[in-house]
């Protein structure tokens, strides 16, 4: 099972000028490796079986016998393979000449796509020797004895995906062929180029190719000419590019004088889940017109099992390398510009926090602290309360007062320990009993504690649960999951830590540095059990409920792209290859489908909060759910792995 993956390659072959028969070994060289690799579909550069550097050769006529003699010799040397192949050659049309993408397989040519936009600008003249696809005469072509289809509106389709061509400079006009293509059912575009290159040129082509794979929610595959393209004027680098959806998979060395395969994996079924939720994709396609694509059907018939060489980001939500900081900053900013806004409505007088000493509500302080200087208040009318329970132990609490202190905000000191004493003594509870009742009382009680001095004070409680806890339910209905607006709420656990380590590392207050820091690598826990003998936290949430890591990995791929378990379990398993066994991956997975349904009630009333990701369980935006939908399907997929 390939779970909806498709295995491109883009090639960069050498090439020698009006060679064909050096060029076609070449081609058929890179093919074969490609096949032994598993690629599906390999495209090749622009004009690859004859060079693109020609000139005025294409007018000859030696050149284009020669070029359809050499697509028959790689006709007939990959009659017994399995791969799709695209190879760029000049294609005589009637009269004309057309600059076309040949697309073949097993020994058959299923159809030529041609360029519809002939570049004839600086240092091209592509219109002296070529003609466009918009001026074809006939649909179908005769090339090496086959009848096929010809034109720039060809979608190639297979049980796994459907795919389109276009060429070089198609890319770079106002409306690509590659639109339209996508529209009409293109997960994967193929673009053979030459591309030749300029100061800055690559910056501009790599941001092309990533918004135009993003518009058109697709997969991209780009091949250019390389070494052996002749330099009388312009040089080629060889530009091998894979992107999907705007993101970059894989790329080719610049200017090496090695031939190269730049291979990847397309993931169509996650530009399936994009487009269906993209409902803007679906209104533009009323916009095609009469532009109706030529539909071909092929199949692949490799059935082994794919093997995937892309890499997948372990923390999908926490960006690598110097993209960090700056999502750190984007996310903090959010959170601010989203309470401001709330303040100013309300005219509310203060913040409520509660102050726990961990990383949640170290978060949601540092936010109420840079919003009220953002809107010139004093921190003073911040309002952090410690509320010491059974659970609490001194490094938490020291945390707490000593963030407080660092920040200059009010604070105060509330035990809950005779409130809940108290209470347990009104409904008939054992102390000694450390159960769902012993827990939930005392998050309770300090909401209730919150709720109050909030009024009393004309303020707001800010609340301090984020994404991950309130995707498995891990909050007290009506405690610590109620607050007047809540800051955190669409965070994920993996980044929460993350974004207090960047505002410690950035300065906030350089006071604050080294609690924040000490924060950071506090075991999470809602410290609602008396610590152990050493007074060191018993109650490690993660030992509960599992790794967050591996609980935000599971979310984004259900909620983002909808996977079923199967696909998520399998990119779990490569992502975290030396992290966590299968049987621990399957076992925590188990417990998130599990937890995510039968808590979906705590999620259908939550409290406002900003959405600051492309992932928000809001009841009122991203996620509506009932809450007494059954997990039975997932579940049983889960068990049969």
């Amino acid at each position: 099972m390939n779970y909806g993956f498709v295995k491109v390659a883009a090639a960069v072959p050498h090439v020698k000028v009006a060679d064909c028969k050096f060029n076609v070994e070449k081609i058929e060289s890179l093919i074969a490796v490609a096949e032994g690799k598993g690629v599906q579909i390999i495209v090749f550069p622009e004009m690859s079986i004859t060079g693109y550097t020609c000139g005025d050769l294409f007018g000859q006529q030696l050149l284009l016998e020669e070029a359809e003699m050499g697509l028959m010799q790689i006709l007939n040397n990959t009659r017994q393979l399995d791969i799709i192949s695209i190879v760029g050659m000049p294609v005589v049309v009637n009269s004309t000449v057309i600059n076309a993408a040949v697309v073949i397989q097993k020994g058959k040519v299923l159809g030529v796509a041609a360029k519809t936009y002939l570049p004839n600008y600086k240092e091209f003249y592509e219109q002296r020797w070529f003609t466009s696809a918009l001026q074809l005469t006939t649909n179908n072509v005769r090339l090496c004895g086959q009848i096929v289809p010809i034109g720039a509106n060809l979608l190639f389709e297979t049980s796994d995906t459907t795919f389109g061509v276009e060429i070089c400079e198609d890319l770079w006009s106002t409306i690509p062929p590659s639109s339209s293509l996508a529209l009409q059912g293109a997960e994967i575009i193929f673009n053979m180029s030459a591309d030749n290159e300029g100061i800055g040129k690559n910056n501009y082509l790599c941001s092309l190719i990533s918004q135009q794979s993003a518009r058109c929610i697709s997969g991209y595959v780009f091949s250019s000419c390389g070494f052996g393209e002749s330099t009388t004027d312009v040089v080629f680098a060889g530009n091998g590019l894979i992107y999907e959806n705007g993101s970059l998979l894989a790329r080719s060395e610049r200017f090496s004088m090695k031939e190269q395969l730049v291979i990847s994996e397309i993931d169509v079924e996650r530009i399936r889940a994009e487009r269906r939720i993209n409902t803007t994709f679906a209104a533009n396609q009323a916009n095609l017109g009469d532009k109706k694509a030529v539909s071909i059907a092929t199949e692949f018939v490799n059935s082994k099992e794919l093997e995937l060489t892309r890499k997948f980001n372990s923390h999908p939500f926490v960006p690598q390398g110097a993209e960090l900081n700056e999502h750190c900053e984007e996310v903090f900013s959010i959170q601010i510009a989203g309470l401001a806004q709330r303040l100013v409505h309300t005219g509310a007088k203060t913040a409520v926090v509660g102050i726990s000493g961990g990383l949640d509500s170290t978060l949601a302080l540092l936010v109420c602290v840079k919003t009220f200087d953002k809107l010139g208040l004093s921190r003073k009318d911040i309002l952090g309360i410690t509320m010491p329970g059974f659970g609490t132990t001194d490094r938490t609490y020291h945390n707490a007062i000593d963030l407080m202190k660092s920040l200059g905000i009010s604070i105060r000191e509330i035990s809950i320990k005779d409130a809940c004493i108290q209470h347990f003594k009104d409904i008939n509870h054992d102390i000694n009993v450390h159960d769902v009742t012993y827990e939930n009382s005392q998050a309770r009680e300090r909401t209730q504690i919150l709720m109050d001095v909030a009024n009393q004070t004309w303020g707001m409680v800010i609340g301090t649960g984020d994404l991950s806890e309130l995707a498995l339910g891990w909050a007290t209905y009506n405690g610590d999951h109620m607050s007047m607006y809540g800051v955190n709420a669409s965070v994920p656990k993996t980044l929460v830590k993350y974004l207090v380590q960047w505002v410690a590392e950035n300065g906030i207050d350089e006071n604050s540095k080294a609690t924040l820091l000490d924060i950071v690598d506090t075991p999470i826990s809602p410290e609602l059990i008396p610590a152990d003998e050493n007074g060191e936290i018993k109650q490690k949430t993660e030992d509960l409920v599992g790794p967050y890591e591996l609980h935000d990995f599971f979310l984004y791929y259900f909620l983002r792209f909808g996977f079923r378990p199967s696909k998520i379990f399998y990119l779990a398993k490569i992502a975290f290859k030396d992290m966590y066994d299968d049987e621990t991956i399957k076992k925590w997975l188990s417990t998130f489908f599990r937890r995510f349904f039968n808590q979906q009630f705590k999620r259908s009333c939550l409290p406002d909060g900003p959405k600051v990701g492309s992932i928000s369980i809001s009841p009122r935006g991203d996620w509506r759910m009932p809450s007494d939908a059954s997990s039975a399907m997932w579940l049983k997929e889960i068990e049969a792995l």
